[in-house]
Parts: structure tokens; C-alpha cells; sequence
């Protein structure tokens, strides 16, 4: 028994040791980077990721990017892109210490990483063992996450305020909760930058060809301005970078005699960027009416579906269309005035089935708007559409 107690006190301690030359190892690895940008909101950190790594590739600063959202993907200094690798394709905050590890070799002067934490400990984990950002990023506080975060929208705000660097520098758009950020700002010693969306004009929008938010451009160039870029170099870096994988898009596919005009908005989880988008949509007149919405449910996330069921009264469709599982969730927050115009699929139809029903009695042209959560039923939706022949790419409009 005593061998057994020495052998397991010998493995504890060479775990110990591990852990501490491991942490050194990464610690050394963060100093050799001297702007380190974390990303941190509810929605968009994505898209703002690759907005400020475009913005200081312009600059003429060396920066390697990570992104965590629909697709994660590293960035590395010269554009080019490669897959996060996952083990068994299960996400992981420890995942940051390989990527700053690959950071550190190009000696870059900026990295700029996307928060992958979610509950309060782990951001605050994040911030001060895996990143120590120099310059913080919290773009928006919305309705997601309310497990882990919530349950109100200022637990949130308080949540997301622990990725702020102590001592450093924060960037944020958020309007609404700005009183309880500055509080957490002022706990942390952190300089808070708040930006204003209508400072990026119509004109500097025009020129992306995918679709984004003046809030994020907005962050984007504040954060440009901090580490010493100009506006006309971030912004020319910011219009030819790639868009992340779950940018809002819009595609328009035949099917028999129809075009159906279909809007991919399962990115939006919560409901107030699921309308935003919609409605940036609609004024770029990328979709519209009168539209269909397909609100996709999911086991999981119950309180996500009757949240999207709710939506439907904002966005007046003609018509609505529930697939996955339990429909029911959505169905029971859903307007009567649309309960008569509404299709049931349930999630049990196969991807043909899926389209055929959707598309059901349209002779010309539709748009259709994707809402709710892409994993199952969303996913094989978007797989059947895939291999019909696509018409064209909407983009935004000026």
C-alpha cells in the first residue's frame, strides 16, 4: 500500500512540474507578442476578428489571427487559412495555448484571437492565464447563453466584462449595458473605448462584398487607431479580407421553375441579431418580400426556439415553416395570425422532402429566411440546397 501512495505522490508531482513548465513555456511564448486582441460579445466576434486582422495586415504589422465561430480557422500573417484541428471535434479553451505556440514563431507584431470561453470562470481563465490581451474586445451583450451567463442580460454584460485586460485597453459597441461594462471596466483599471456605429459611413459600407455591421467595422477601426493604423489603410485591409465561413449570406437556387432567394441566418442564435440581419438584409435588398421563414428547433435548446417563434410577428412572413425537433416550442410563441399559414415538418423528413415542402406551390420566386440553430435538420437543409444549380450570389447592394 505504501509503494501504491509513493507511486501516485511520484505521478502527482510530475504532473505538477509538467503544468508548471508548460505554463512558463506558454507565458514566454505570449511575451514574444507584443499586441495581443482578445474578441469577446455575444455576437459577431468572428467577423470582428477577421475585420481587425485584415485592418492590421494593412498596417503593415505581422499579425496571425484565430477565429472560433462556424468554421475555426487560424490566420496566418500573409492571409492564408488553415482548420483549427479538434479531437473528436470537441471544442476547448486549452486549444488557445497551441495557437499562441504557432503565433509565437512568426514573431508577430499582433494576435488577434476570438474568446471560445462561455461561463464566467472560464473567460475569466481565459483573459488571465491563456491570452493576458493588451486590448480587449467586447462587441455586444444579447440574449444567448443565458444558462451559463444569465439569467439577465446585465449577468451577461458582467460575464462577458472579465475578458477585459486589467489594466489595459477595451473596445466595445454596446450601448445599452454600458453603465454596468463601465462599472467592470473601473474594477479592472481598464480604459474603455466605446464606439459609435454612424462614425462609418454608407459609402466605406458599399465597398464589402459580403455583409457585415458599421458596429463591428466600428471596433474594428478603433482598434486599428490603438495599435498605431491608419483609418484609410485598415479600412482598404478590411474590404479585401475574407468573410468567416457563417457570414451573413444570401443565395439564390432553382428548383424546377422556381429561384428560391434563401438567407442563411442560422449564425444569429439570439433574437435581436437574428432581426438586425434580416432587416440589414431586406435594406440591401439582398431578400424580399413576402418572405418565408424557416425556424429550425432543436432538443437543447428549447428556449432558443421559443424565442425564434417569437420573432415571427417582427418579421411578418407570408408564410412559416417549422423543421427539427420539438416544434412545438416554437409553434406555442408563435402569433395566431400566422398559425394558419404555418407547415410543420417536424424532424423526421428527409433533405428532399425538406426542399420539396418548403418550395411547395412556389411558381416564380421566393426568399426564404434560414432562423434558429443550423445542427440537424438546418444542416440537412443547407446540404440538399447545396446540389441544386445556383442562380448567383446575392451580396450587398448599395
Amino acid at each position: 500500500m505504501t509503494t501504491a501512495y509513493c507511486v501516485l505522490l511520484l505521478v502527482c508531482v510530475c504532473l505538477l512540474a509538467g503544468g508548471v513548465i508548460e505554463q512558463r513555456k506558454h507565458y514566454v511564448n505570449l511575451s514574444r507578442i507584443e499586441h495581443r486582441v482578445l474578441v469577446n460579445g455575444i455576437r459577431g466576434k468572428s467577423s470582428i476578428t477577421r475585420l481587425c486582422a485584415g485592418a492590421l495586415r494593412a498596417g503593415g504589422l505581422v499579425t496571425v489571427a484565430k477565429t472560433t465561430g462556424t468554421a475555426a480557422r487560424l490566420i496566418h500573417p500573409d492571409g492564408s487559412e488553415e482548420p483549427v484541428y479538434r479531437k473528436f471535434d470537441i471544442a476547448n479553451v486549452v486549444e488557445q495555448i497551441g495557437v499562441v505556440r504557432k503565433a509565437s514563431a512568426y514573431r508577430p507584431d499582433a494576435l488577434v484571437i476570438e474568446c471560445m470561453a462561455v461561463t464566467p470562470e472560464l473567460q475569466e481563465i481565459n483573459q488571465r492565464k491563456l491570452v493576458r490581451s493588451t486590448v480587449g474586445v467586447l462587441c455586444n451583450v444579447r440574449e444567448d447563453h443565458l444558462a451559463a451567463m444569465g439569467p439577465t442580460l446585465g449577468d451577461v454584460a458582467r460575464s462577458l466584462s472579465r475578458s477585459m485586460p486589467i489594466g489595459g485597453i477595451c473596445v466595445t459597441a454596446e450601448r445599452e449595458r454600458i453603465d454596468i461594462i463601465k462599472r467592470e471596466a473601473a474594477k479592472r483599471n481598464c480604459e474603455l473605448i466605446i464606439v459609435r456605429p454612424e462614425s462609418v459611413s454608407d459609402m466605406e459600407m458599399a465597398r464589402f462584398n459580403w455583409i457585415t455591421f458599421k458596429e463591428n467595422v466600428a471596433v474594428a477601426l478603433a482598434v486599428a487607431e490603438l495599435l498605431g493604423v491608419s483609418r484609410q489603410s485598415a479600412l482598404a485591409g478590411m474590404w479585401s479580407a475574407p468573410p468567416d465561413p457563417g457570414v451573413l449570406a444570401v443565395q439564390r437556387y432553382r428548383h424546377n421553375d422556381a429561384v428560391l432567394r434563401v438567407a442563411n441566418v442560422f449564425a444569429a442564435n439570439d433574437p435581436e441579431s437574428t432581426l438586425m440581419n434580416i432587416e440589414q438584409l431586406l435594406a440591401r435588398r439582398a431578400i424580399q418580400r413576402p418572405l418565408h421563414v424557416v425556424i429550425n428547433c432543436r432538443p437543447d435548446r428549447i428556449e432558443r426556439n421559443a424565442q425564434m417563434g417569437g420573432l415571427v410577428a417582427d418579421i411578418d412572413p407570408e408564410r412559416v415553416v417549422l423543421i427539427g425537433e420539438p416544434t412545438r416550442s416554437a409553434r406555442q410563441s408563435i402569433s395566431k395570425q400566422w398559425q394558419g399559414d404555418l407547415a410543420d415538418l417536424g424532424g423526421n423528413r428527409n433533405p428532399a422532402e425538406l426542399v420539396e415542402a418548403i418550395a411547395a406551390d412556389v411558381r416564380t420566386e421566393i426568399s426564404i429566411v434560414a432562423i434558429g440553430n443550423v445542427h440537424g435538420q438546418g444542416e440537412l437543409l443547407l446540404g440538399q440546397l447545396a446540389k441544386l444549380s445556383i442562380t448567383s450570389v446575392e451580396g450587398p447592394r448599395s
